[in-house]
């Protein structure tokens, strides 16, 4: 059985996380989406809610697993024996950094980091952008499935 992690704090998952994983969904088996907690960062969305999200929106792919974790992600992919880490590239700013962490986790446990370009469309997409122009009243409809940007403005609304 293929399988591959593809780690992140989805806070929130945009288009762009999606393009990532479905494309992997078409190499691998089973994609493990690992939801980060970072205890530093206290996110818009709690991690169960960036699951449910996440389960939702990648459901139709059909062999999406979702979870969150904490810690060294190499010690997640050693617990589940998964081989392989998919992250999507956006520009060369990330590849500088992606490619430093890539090399330590094979160093650490031999796991491997493939890379995947961005789709165009969505090259300048983060999840920070996202939220921020979100927060000033721009749509964002457009860069988020329908559900996760209808939770969007409801949590904002809350604010």
């Amino acid at each position: 059985m293929r399988r591959a992690v593809c780690p992140g704090s989805f806070d929130p998952i945009t288009n762009g996380h999606l393009d990532i994983i479905g494309r992997a969904s078409k190499l691998y088996d089973v994609v493990h989406v690992a939801v980060m907690i970072n205890q530093s960062k206290k996110g818009l969305f709690t991690v169960d809610e960036r699951i449910e999200l996440i389960r939702e929106v990648t459901a139709d792919f059909g062999n999406v697993e979702v979870e969150s974790f904490h810690g060294l992600l190499v010690d997640f992919c050693k617990q589940r024996e998964i081989p392989a880490i998919v992250k999507g590239l956006r520009a060369v700013s990330d590849f500088d950094y992606e490619l430093q962490m890539a090399q330590m986790n094979n160093g650490l446990s031999g796991v491997e980091t493939l890379f995947v370009p961005t789709n165009p469309t969505y090259s300048f997409l983060s999840s920070s952008l996202v939220k921020e122009v979100a927060t000033w009243g721009g749509d964002v409809s457009h860069l988020l499935p329908p559900t996760v940007h209808e939770a969007l403005v409801k949590r904002l609304g809350k604010r």
